[in-house]
């Protein structure tokens, strides 16, 4: 993963950590609901890892708001991208203020009902589900954005999963790469409820639902058989 600024032109840790403190402080006055995502839930809940920045997840229409209490405290902001992202500055570092993630992924009031309140750099803040994390990250995916999809393996690996919950924001937002995920996830050896991968597959591919209840000559259906 590359990093946010040009080469010479990186925040040092105090910077970022003081920024983030202020950060949280004019968010909590604004009263602005938000969640961090990024690097720093990442970091918290799938595996350490180096970040030069902080992401804030609110709502669209809070967004502008947000860039009024970050200016008030004396960032500099641009409204970067009406469709999904603005941006705000304080010694060097760079906050996004996220309001549409990849696949139209929203903040909603749920998200905001299962956030993790954690300490970060003496700081106590909203941090996203790792639920919603991993849906985040696996729709994210790209090319030039890989380390997504294994912050998503790792947050399988380390974290105890809603997966009830998990399965309701995957059918939302993007079953088919979520269920890629998890079937990348199993060819390494990572515990999965079969039960999750079988719904999943069922929202993606509801016409092969019949066939797969179907019994086979020695009476078991396809289904069964994938199960031993």
């Amino acid at each position: 993963m590359g990093s946010h600024y040009p080469e010479g032109e990186e925040p040092t840790d105090e910077d970022l950590q003081a920024t983030f403190a202020d950060t949280v402080e004019a968010l909590a006055a604004a009263e602005v609901p938000y969640l961090l995502i990024g690097g720093l839930s990442a970091s918290a809940f799938a595996r350490p890892r180096i970040t030069d920045d902080i992401d804030v997840f609110v709502r669209p229409d809070m967004a502008r708001k947000v860039l009024q209490a970050l200016a008030g405290a004396g960032f500099e902001t641009e409204e970067t991208d009406d469709r999904w992202l603005f941006k705000a500055f304080k010694r060097g570092v760079l906050v996004d203020v996220i309001f549409r993630s990849s696949g139209d992924v929203y903040l909603d009031d749920e998200m905001l009902e299962r956030a993790d309140m954690q300490e970060h750099w003496g700081v106590t803040a909203p941090l996203v589900s790792p639920e919603d994390l991993l849906v985040i990250k696996a729709v994210a995916t790209t090319e030039h954005g890989s380390h997504h999809w294994y912050d998503a393996l790792a947050v399988i690996a380390r974290c105890p999963l809603d997966w009830a919950y998990l399965m309701r924001r995957a059918r939302q937002a993007g079953p088919r790469r979520v269920l890629s995920l998890l079937l990348y996830a199993e060819s390494n050896d990572l515990a999965v409820p079969a039960e999750v991968i079988e719904a999943l597959f069922e929202v993606v591919h509801p016409q092969l639902k019949d066939s797969l209840d179907v019994p086979a000559p020695n009476g078991r259906t396809p289904k069964e058989e994938a199960r031993t």
